[in-house]
């Protein structure tokens, strides 16, 4: 992994995003800290091509995007409009909304949706992946209901976006199951994992958690990764100084010389 690979997932900083000017002096910190790309995810107050000018303006590439759960299912030809403003070929189903995960007809009806909507986006040029919660390691029958989406989509149509500290909690193995993912794993996101004083699971900055992230990264490099992007759903501070220190321990420790 180069240093270069290493992106920021913009939902970390989403109350520093809200207007214009936010989303301007966001991209110059995320800059500032050391970060060469991002990914673009939360909101919106300019469009697209409005926010890929602020990310030259600032060196900044965009790697891909996360857009709208029922935009990606219901109108994938408006994404694909987005992807092109943005100048970017991946983009991830973010999150299931309204799949009721314990029905199978819910599931494989996401999985149809899913399918339709990535040969959309394929035969655009552009990539759809699937980014996972916990919710995905529940089992029908005997089959993990992941593993069910990747075994029925086509790898053509439907690649991966793991994330670690996701698939951790929901009682998979990150370092395992990126090389499952053997040449359908463009996107990964960096998330590791604690506990705190309290017993509870905890978001923490890479490095602080128990994750292996060499071990990790290597198998995710084996599959064909392209993009490691950083992502911390909850700060015990300023969003900032958590993507600062998790940037410091990756260039330290991760990355090749």
């Amino acid at each position: 992994m180069k240093i270069e690979q290493v992106a920021v997932q913009m939902y970390t900083l989403r109350d520093h995003l809200k207007t214009p000017e936010d989303y301007d002096a966001t991209l110059a910190r995320v800059a500032e800290i050391g970060y060469k790309s991002v990914q673009i995810s939360g909101p919106r107050p300019i469009s697209p091509a409005e926010i890929a000018n602020l990310c030259r303006k600032y060196e900044l590439s965009i790697n891909s995007t996360h857009e709208s759960s029922d935009e990606i299912l219901e109108d994938p030809q408006q994404v694909v409009a987005n992807l092109r403003d943005f100048g970017c070929t991946f983009t991830a189903y973010p999150y299931p909304r309204g799949v009721d995960f314990a029905s199978r007809e819910s599931v494989d009806a996401l999985i149809e949706g899913l399918n339709r909507a990535g040969k959309v986006l394929a035969d655009a040029g552009f990539v759809l992946c699937y980014h996972n919660h916990n919710h995905e390691f529940r089992k029908l029958g005997n089959e993990v209901i992941l593993d069910r989406i990747f075994r029925k989509t086509d790898p053509a149509y439907l690649q991966a976006e793991p994330d670690t500290y996701w698939v951790q909690y929901g009682g998979g193995n990150p370092e395992a199951y990126c090389r499952r993912l053997k040449n359908r794993l463009p996107l990964l996101h960096l998330k590791d994992y604690a506990t705190n004083a309290e017993n509870n699971h905890q978001f923490s900055e890479i490095g602080a958690g128990v994750l292996d992230f060499k071990a990790i990264i290597q198998a995710a490099e084996a599959s064909g990764c392209k993009w490691f992007i950083v992502e911390q759903d909850v700060c015990p501070g300023s969003p900032f100084d958590s993507l600062a220190q998790s940037f410091r321990y990756i260039r330290d420790h991760l990355v090749e010389d």
